[in-house]
């Protein structure tokens, strides 16, 4: 879920704990103001993320050596491209990506992110908790009040930081290759983490043909949840996807009709299905979904439209400016219209997880070889194939080299190794503006030419996440009739 607009905000329930700072501790504001914290209280009222140019919060314990942080380098925003040629070619092929981390404010943190619980209110309480860390993303956040780059990834090289966004405009092809840059001029997906105590309101995402009618792009999605950070389902792991078969759009339009009289009940014309770790769905536009409260790995399109059909979600209000926010004004109270924008004949499907569900499947027999490699996100979207991605499993002391159609992103979610070059290691605790070893974007020359892999424990398995643009991997299996 990207960005939904301003609701809940004053019914979230607080943090138990605040950020201590040291007596002497001072936060810059601007270049040239500085604002003195007191002990024990966080600097309020102005944006907090680590790649904006505003006030930066960056806790850290006393009597330890000074961490190396994303506020700490040297932000370049043009002229990279030297920059990018030399970080290429000393990594084989690859940019380092920081952790990019997103809040929400209509929801309540799942806390299962590995970040910090003193940093899970860093951007201030008034923007939410930290419930989302997007991964190789040139896609910002379109959260309310949000600071000017979030939601975008950076690249770090040389003591420097600079915008994957910024890296793929300089230069193109050389990143992302001919075909991704020649039809879009842009790194069109990205992927996420997010990680909720409880679900999300049942709600859909527009087809291209509707979000063009606002000048958006539409948004397909897809879900996998790693085991990794799925050891407690917190309250809800059950997700409500489509509509029950025989249901009427007469009866969609009388929840809507609702709206203002309390749970409008569109939760009783759907059905909700247990997510199970290790396992996922897709998602395409205008089908109704309201995700549970697993961690969950999306790929998806870099696009923001939704439409919520939901009007109370755990005993809270969820605002009717929501239903409407990516749909021309004219059409706001057109309930005709409204229930249009769904792909119904998706959402009534007999065979509903006959054609979304996602197991995982082997890309080939390499066990005896000591590393696995899995298709986790696979299948068409209306005849298109607009993402894909794999997890990657290498045993012990094992080496392998992968090659791929296409530039991905990477992210580790267990064990440490290396990446060609790069040292990658899965954090197990991480502050706000901390660096990191676990994510990675790989270019697709490098893709291509293959990527030398190894896990360099004795004891425990390296797991990782990549994900791919549009038309990358036709190879992939299909899902449900398509097979």
């Amino acid at each position: 879920m990207n960005s939904i607009a301003r609701w809940f905000r004053g019914q979230r329930q607080s943090p138990r704990r605040r950020v201590a700072v040291s007596p002497c501790r001072c936060v810059a504001v601007s270049p040239c103001r500085r604002v003195a914290v007191s002990p024990r209280r966080r600097v309020a009222g102005s944006p907090l993320a680590f790649p904006s140019q505003h006030a930066i919060y960056s806790p850290r314990p006393a009597n330890t050596a000074i961490m190396k942080t994303i506020t700490s380098l040297q932000t370049v925003d043009s002229n990279l491209q030297s920059l990018v040629d030399a970080a290429l070619e000393q990594s084989g092929g690859l940019l380092r990506l920081a952790p990019c981390w997103v809040p929400r404010a209509f929801l309540q943190p799942g806390r299962r992110l590995k970040l910090h619980p003193d940093d899970i209110y860093a951007y201030g309480l008034d923007r939410g908790g930290i419930d989302e860390r997007w991964f190789g993303s040139t896609t910002p956040a379109a959260n309310d009040n949000r600071t000017p780059d979030e939601g975008l990834s950076y690249c770090v090289f040389d003591g420097k930081r600079f915008t994957l966004a910024d890296a793929v405009q300089e230069s193109g092809a050389q990143i992302i290759g001919e075909s991704i840059w020649n039809k879009y001029r842009r790194w069109p997906v990205y992927s996420k983490f997010f990680d909720n105590m409880g679900p999300i309101p049942h709600h859909m995402h527009q087809s291209a043909e509707f979000a063009r009618l606002v000048g958006q792009e539409g948004k397909p999605e897809s879900y996998y949840f790693p085991p990794q950070h799925n050891q407690v389902g917190n309250n809800f792991p059950y997700t409500f996807m489509g509509l029950e078969p025989g249901t009427t759009k007469d009866q969609v339009k009388k929840c809507l009709e609702n709206w203002n009289l309390g749970d409008n009940g569109i939760l009783d014309l759907s059905k909700a299905y247990r997510l199970k770790p290790g396992t996922g769905w897709l998602i395409g536009p205008g089908l109704l979904h309201a995700p549970g409260s697993l961690v969950t790995y999306e790929p998806q399109w870099g696009s923001d439209v939704f439409s919520m059909f939901q009007s109370l979600v755990e005993g809270r209000e969820v605002p009717r400016a929501l239903l409407v926010k990516d749909m021309p004004p004219e059409k706001h109270f057109d309930l005709d219209f409204i229930v249009s924008e769904l792909d119904w004949e998706a959402n009534v499907d007999p065979y509903f997880k006959e054609n979304h569900y996602l197991e995982p499947i082997p890309v080939a027999k390499t066990e005896r070889e000591g590393y696995v490699d899995r298709w986790i996100v696979y299948g068409d979207i209306n005849g298109e194939q607009l993402f894909s991605a794999k997890e990657l499993t290498l045993q012990p002391g094992v080496k392998c080299t992968i090659r791929d159609n296409g530039a991905y992103g990477l992210t580790v979610v267990q064990g440490r190794g290396k990446m060609n070059n790069l040292v990658l290691d899965a954090p197990n605790l991480i502050r706000f503006v901390e660096l990191t070893d676990d994510e990675v974007f790989c270019s697709e020359p490098a893709a291509r030419a293959g990527v030398t892999f190894e896990n360099t424990s004795e004891v425990e398995d390296l797991v990782l996440l990549r994900y791919f643009g549009p038309g990358v991997n036709p190879e992939a299996p299909g899902i449900g009739r398509e097979k």
